[in-house]
């Protein structure tokens, strides 16, 4: 087995760095000294706590233009959406770094005595990274964790691993103690399985594909182990004639081609009144057409390559196989050459049971079919496995609640492709995910609650 990684520039396909892979044994070693490191982190006084996340979170701002690029390099993240994530980092570290000083227990009133709970950290948690996001998905896990008293050992993707590297640096820089905060970059079937079978790691935080998310969930089992799996979506943009048609169709692309579509909220499925059908998609014809896939280096850049050569072949099966052939309505522009890009493609499905209409591409492909009434859209929208995200457009607000309502999704925006902010819950319905990451109620994930009643006779 290999014990480095070559990380390559997508859209050059240059060599940035090579890593050195975490064994099996080293990883056993590191949740030892997690597993050291917690009783004295979870003793630290929660003001305390609070200071050194408020510190962390500062260093990460100064260093915002250094992560930013170096996302860059290693994922093929445009400019501005990289430090719009080592901003998000930083916003979700200041947020929880508020946290250790209000996780309150309750006094609960009982006859004889008094009743009290205390919140008490779990222990050793283990969080998984995927390459989508490095650095948003990981600040979600270890700001929470952390400010909750626990210690956490993450594991970045493979394939993405510099900015958690150096999260992992700046921690210790802002004076985590050793041992309670350690980035081990390592294979998913080497590091991430370890997580599940280890007896010290209390919990598994996962995000990523829903095949991988089942197996962490069976093998945790074993242990009745505690898990988040934030997995897959297919999430549906439902577009009503009476909405906005201009402004829906102008924001359609940044609802589904942000990341080269590489990302689980991605609504890769739009759904368009058919009466306003023809009016949308001539003007997402130019909207489409008008998104900048260049350099990512480049300020004006809007939409850069696709992680990966393999990710590039994924893609590519889902619009070229001759099984299932698909209709394509137009297409966007990307770069020749070295890189691996991908043009934004809208397709026809001819039918809702289309792979292209029933499965994450998790790339710049979106599918567009016609709805007749509210009942017809809300059924279309839920025929899936997923249920993450979506958007809804219309001018009518009882129309807006009724959709929202109906829609069996865990978060949805009206009027707005917003699907994330760290002051509220983000998690998924059905196959998408268990738990709910973000917001005033995370630490909830990250601990146990205590019962102690006191005799007063």
């Amino acid at each position: 087995m290999s014990t480095t990684h070559d990380v390559i520039n997508p859209a050059t396909e240059a060599l940035v760095r090579t890593v050195a892979l975490t064994s099996v044994e080293d990883t056993d070693a590191i949740i030892a000294r997690a597993v050291a490191a917690g009783p004295a982190w979870r003793a630290v006084a929660p003001g305390d706590r609070g200071r050194l996340l408020r510190r962390f979170s500062d260093l990460v701002g100064e260093h915002q233009e250094e992560l930013a690029q170096l996302e860059v390099a290693n994922s093929g993240h445009t400019i501005g959406n990289a430090r719009w994530e080592a901003g998000n980092v930083r916003d979700v570290l200041a947020y929880y770094s508020a946290a250790p000083e209000r996780n309150f227990g309750k006094q609960i009133p009982v006859p004889g005595g008094i009743d009290i709970t205390f919140k008490e950290p779990l222990g050793v948690v283990g969080i998984i990274v995927p390459w989508n996001f490095p650095m948003p998905i990981a600040g979600w896990g270890f700001a929470p964790a952390l400010a909750a008293g626990n210690a956490v050992v993450l594991k970045p993707a493979e394939l993405t691993p510099l900015t958690a590297m150096r999260l992992g640096e700046l921690a210790l820089e802002a004076g985590v103690p050793e041992g309670v905060f350690t980035v081990i970059p390592g294979k998913g079937s080497v590091v991430g399985e370890r997580f599940v079978t280890h007896p010290d790691v209390r919990k598994v935080c996962f995000t990523g594909s829903t095949e991988v998310g089942q197996r962490i969930m069976r093998g945790a089992a074993d242990q009745v182990k505690r898990v988040t799996l934030e997995l897959g979506g297919k999430s549906a943009n439902i577009v009503f004639a009476d909405a906005d048609i201009e402004k829906a169709a102008a924001q359609a692309p940044y609802g589904v081609f942000d990341n080269a579509g590489q990302d689980c909220c991605a609504r890769s499925r739009i759904l368009v009144q058919r009466s306003a059908f023809d009016e949308f998609m001539e003007r997402f014809e130019t909207a489409v057409k008008n998104v900048v896939v260049a350099d990512p280096r480049d300020e004006a850049t809007e939409m850069g390559p696709l992680i990966s050569a393999d990710q590039h072949a994924t893609v590519s099966s889902y619009v070229e196989a001759s099984d299932e052939p698909v209709d394509v309505a137009f297409r966007g522009t990307a770069p020749e050459g070295q890189g691996f890009w991908y043009p934004a493609t809208v397709v026809l499905p001819r039918s809702t049971s289309d792979r292209v209409w029933q499965e994450e591409v998790f790339g710049p492909v979106v599918a567009v079919m016609p709805f007749d009434d509210e009942a017809d859209a809300i059924a279309k929208a839920n025929d899936t496995a997923y249920g993450l995200s979506g958007s809804i457009w219309t001018r009518d607000l009882g129309t807006g609640l009724r959709v929202a309502r109906g829609v069996e999704a865990g978060n949805l925006s009206v009027n707005s492709h917003s699907s994330v902010r760290y002051w509220t819950p983000f998690g998924g319905f059905k196959q998408s995910g268990i738990g709910r990451e973000l917001g005033p109620d995370a630490l909830d994930a990250f601990t146990d609650v205590k019962n102690v009643f006191i005799s007063t006779e």
